[in-house]
């Protein structure tokens, strides 16, 4: 093994930690940083490889052709990133959001606002449809951004469809899928059937979330190569109309019941800071939370440096 695979392995398995740790904050989007460092084709083609060819050649039993057809090096190191992540980092963000969860949205905030920066910079030639686009991508953020709950507890059908729609959501950049569940009013229910070993449930959700992947990717990797620019445009509208949820300053208006029983908010409202300190009695602090969006901002502009150049997509139009 050359030291130039070492490096790329590295380099994957770094991407997979970020997109671990911004997996496990509500409201935040791996998908988000899979886009800004620089992989997010290659993701959505290894996924879309899972085919009928990856079939035959499991039933063939050719196990490395079957492995090296759907990227599995590429893959492989990715998870052991988002895992090694998820064990580390969980305790740690969630007693933060947990205790002082204004500056981490600050972070947050300052992270994604560079990062959709960053990506209106690979769309080329501006016209009137790649701005309806952006346009349009920041809409629909928006609109699942400030949306109040919905109740989609129907049974199997709907904890399929919550799957389906969560793991959309996933794969998307600037939209989170614990969010989504969250405005499905799933949330809770997804949790409490994660602790109690719920197999038909979780067996059901599993089936909708790998079936809206292998779905979802198909089509997003065929717009990128279709369109790539007004899909670009698109998905960094996306990023844009998610700052509403990532806005540290909210007031809630809504709550759910998470697994332990406890409290969350589900439907929130951007407010200033000033607002905030009079809703909730909490100190916004302003300057801390200024700091760490710009250290956000910088760790994005670090990161492109880094690993922009590396961004790969199809040509332009």
């Amino acid at each position: 093994m050359t030291t130039s695979d070492n490096r790329n392995r590295l380099g994957i398995f770094l991407r997979g930690l970020l997109m671990g740790a911004a997996d496990i904050v509500p409201g935040v989007s791996g998908g988000t940083m899979a886009f800004i460092t620089g992989i997010y084709d290659t993701l959505l083609g290894s996924i879309r490889a899972f085919d009928l060819t990856f079939v035959k050649l499991l039933l063939r039993l050719d196990i490395r052709a079957a492995f090296n057809h759907v990227n599995g090096g590429f893959l492989l190191c990715l998870l052991a990133g988002i895992g090694t992540s998820v064990l580390t980092l969980a305790r740690i963000l969630g007693w933060v959001l947990e205790h002082h969860p204004v500056p981490l949205w600050a972070f947050f905030f300052g992270l994604i606002l560079a990062s959709a920066l960053v990506l209106l910079k690979q769309v080329d030639h501006w016209n009137p449809q790649r701005l309806g686009s952006l346009a349009g991508g920041i809409a629909i953020a928006a609109t699942i951004a400030l949306s109040p709950t919905v109740n989609l507890h129907i049974g199997l059908p709907g904890v399929f469809v919550s799957g389906f729609i969560a793991i959309c959501a996933m794969i998307l950049p600037g939209i989170s899928g614990s969010f989504i569940l969250v405005l499905l009013g799933m949330y809770g229910t997804v949790l409490a059937a994660l602790k109690g070993l719920d197999i038909v449930f979780i067996g059901v959700f599993a089936c909708g979330a790998a079936s809206g992947l292998l779905c979802f990717s198909r089509f997003l990797y065929w717009l990128l190569h279709r369109y790539h620019a007004g899909t670009m445009a698109l998905l960094t509208g996306f990023l844009f109309g998610s700052l509403l949820v990532v806005w540290p300053w909210k007031q809630v208006l809504q709550w759910v019941a998470s697994s332990d029983g406890t409290p969350k908010p589900a439907h929130q409202w951007p407010v200033s800071p000033g607002q905030f300190e009079a809703i909730t009695g909490s100190e916004p602090q302003i300057l801390l939370c200024s700091l760490l969006m710009l250290a956000g901002f910088a760790l994005v502009w670090l990161i492109d440096n880094q690993w922009g150049r590396m961004q790969q997509g199809a040509p332009t139009g």
